[in-house]
């Protein structure tokens, strides 16, 4: 087959969640967006489709025989720091060798973190290399989708021509790819209600100069290469048009030094704030209506080495972007030794500085119910010099902050994942073997001592939190998130609508997730066991309260509960439509 014969394309997008960057629904990352603007870039007529691998675990045998009906299948994936998802379940190493082994016609690609790093199935241990799946794919790219796939298309599909590891210099590539990907977006199975694109501004680490931390592998990209803010405006207005509500500015490891001057000659370059201004007044220009602007990481060590600049930043971003931001940052260890032995970012005092300068600006209630803009702090364990002091170290850092009234969003405990090219990848899962004790109990301890004292700081009993998307159902529970960065879990106990928006009344709080009941109440509608968890209505209340329907106003449902001042928080959320 020759380019010039490429008609079909298939892209099966087996989700990614990286360091920098996350495409588990509702969002969708830069792989599938710029696989597809290159070939649309190279030839405009030709027919893309894109499916999750959720909608094709569904339905796989039918989905068998349009993946075998394509030119060329383009199968994209992989986990670098595992979590817990809602939205989507990320590919299998099992989904992978399937696809590759009955896929027959096509030629097949396999790209995403999969091929470069291969599989991460949990936090802890050695990603697991994918020797055994290469002979199954024509072209494993462990270098850039765009420029290989771009290779391919001008080598008129010539494997031999072309290096799977090409990487770009630049994102010229990428300028044009961005914005014709961008129809894709309409092939989503979130598109219209949550879907969040990840919008990338650079690539690399600052740091690199030093090494950078040892565990990650933004360092191993070398130099930063920045993309102009002209090239991410246009990108966002391509997608805006095409629909899309929800934006992360993410895909880099430090927002605030976006087109830094000083790149390449300090490990903490100095920030540029009349860049990231220009940046977010440009994205509102373009976007009028987004319904969500939020970022992702941030270096504390450039926030305490620059705060006057890293505080003009953070009021840019508070007053261009929506509530319930999180600038997740990356202290990784308060312990000294492990600090120095991994050439981590920061130290403990310049830690709590960021933290302070963050919730001077982002603490304040916004829209949405949430804080403007909170801090999210990242711990890794199993690091070169751990102990089991470092657990009691990282908790007291944490205890300091909650009584020092200071406020984070989220706490991410994890384990490292030794990955290929970092210094952890020589050291393996052999030190968080060792302390597989200490972690469990430290991580519980942090839980219930911390994470849930801070909960009920930011988000007190009775907040509303708006525009929450209901997604899920597991038993008699029902799940929802709002739509941003780091979206707070919330537990609705009893079933209700699923795909659908509502608003919140929080009721009771979790270790990392709320309780709430979804507003207005309908009082006439709602059934007994809907109307038993809302704390005023409890049994006997709902039962009284059903036989005596309808219920016209507020002044009978005092009577029926015979008590008033259990309405006080959720009388104005009442409806006593019928």
């Amino acid at each position: 087959m020759r380019s010039r014969d490429l008609n079909r394309v298939v892209i099966v997008d087996g989700y990614n969640d990286e360091p920098a960057g996350l495409g588990v629904p509702p969002y969708l990352d830069v792989y599938a967006r710029y696989a597809a603007g290159t070939i649309w870039k190279y030839n405009s007529k030709v027919n893309i489709s894109y499916y999750t691998i959720d909608e094709v675990r569904e339905n796989f045998t039918e989905y068998l025989k349009i993946m075998n009906k394509s030119d060329m299948l383009i199968v994209l994936g992989g986990v670098s720091v595992p979590g817990s998802y809602i939205g989507g379940e990320p590919i299998t190493e099992e989904e992978v060798l399937k696809i590759g082994t009955l896929i027959m016609k096509p030629i097949k690609v396999l790209g995403g973190p999969i091929a470069r790093y291969g599989f991460c199935k949990e936090g802890g241990k050695k990603a697991k290399k994918i020797e055994h799946i290469k002979n199954l794919y024509d072209l494993v790219i462990s270098g850039d989708i765009e420029v290989v796939l771009s290779d391919l298309l001008i080598n008129d599909l010539g494997f031999d021509k072309i290096d799977p590891a090409s990487r770009r210099t630049d994102y010229s590539i990428v300028k044009e790819a961005s914005i014709r990907g961008a129809r894709i977006v309409q092939d989503h199975p979130n598109y219209g209600l949550n879907l969040i694109c990840e919008i990338e501004t650079y690539r690399g680490c600052p740091r690199y100069i030093t090494g950078g931390c040892s565990f990650c592998v933004e360092p191993l990209w070398g130099h930063p290469i920045f993309r102009t803010i002209e090239d991410v405006i246009m990108e966002i207005a391509s997608l805006y048009n095409q629909g899309v509500t929800h934006f992360r500015i993410g895909r880099q490891p430090d927002l605030y030094c976006y087109l830094s001057n000083e790149v390449g000659e300090k490990e903490f370059p100095r920030p540029n704030p009349e860049a990231l201004k220009r940046l977010f007044e440009g994205i509102r220009r373009v976007a009028p209506r987004l319904e969500t602007l939020h970022i992702d990481n941030v270096n504390p060590g450039t926030v305490a080495n620059y705060p006057e600049e890293s505080r003009e930043i953070t009021k840019t971003i508070v007053k261009y972007h929506t509530s319930g931001d999180v600038a997740a940052m990356g202290i990784e260890s308060a312990d000294p030794r492990v600090i120095k032995a991994n050439n981590l970012k920061v130290e403990p005092e310049d830690a709590l500085k960021a933290i302070k300068i963050i919730n001077e600006i982002g603490a304040i209630r916004g829209e949405n119910g949430l804080p403007e803009l909170l801090p999210g702090i990242n711990f890794v364990h199993g690091l070169i010099a751990e102990s089991e002091e470092t657990y009691k170290l990282n908790f007291e850092f944490m205890k300091e902050v909650l009584d020092k009234g200071l406020l984070v969003r989220r706490i991410n405990i994890r384990q490292c994942i030794p990955l290929p090219g970092t210094r952890m990848w020589e050291v393996g899962d052999k030190i968080m073997r060792k302390h597989k004790r200490y972690f469990r109990i430290y991580k519980e301890k942090m839980r219930k001592e911390i994470d849930r004292p801070m909960l009920k700081r930011i988000i007190p009993k009775y907040t509303i939190l708006k525009k929450v998307f209901v997604e899920t159902k597991q038993g008699n529970i029902t799940y929802g998130r709002q739509v941003g960065s780091y979206p707070l879990l919330v537990a609705i106990p009893f079933e209700y609508h699923l795909r659908k928006f509502t608003d919140i009344i929080v009721i009771g709080h979790g270790y990392r997730s709320i309780l709430g009941i979804p507003i207005p109440i309908e009082i006439n509608i709602w059934n007994r066991r809907q109307l038993s968890k809302i704390p005023c209505f409890k049994e006997p209340y709902a039962s009284k309260i059903i036989m005596n329907r309808p219920v016209r106003s507020i002044d009978e449902l005092k009577e029926i509960i015979g008590d008033s001042k259990k309405l006080d928080y959720v009388s104005r959320y009442i409806s006593f439509r019928e």
